[in-house]
């Protein structure tokens, strides 16, 4: 892995904390929403970015 992986990853985890967090505060479903995605997003691209260093 390298360390735009880990970068990825890390502050993909980070954001899905904050969704979980802002769900329990009952923040609106908008901010919720957009956590949500960037979460998503972070994490899908530091796993693509360790299957491409594999093959």
């Amino acid at each position: 892995m390298t360390g735009l992986n880990t970068v990825l990853i890390v502050v993909g985890l980070f954001l899905l904390g904050g969704v979980i967090s802002f769900s329990k505060q009952k923040m609106p479903k908008g901010v919720i929403v957009l956590l949500g995605l960037a979460s998503v997003m972070c994490l899908t691209a530091g796993v693509l970015r360790i299957q491409g260093l594999w093959e």
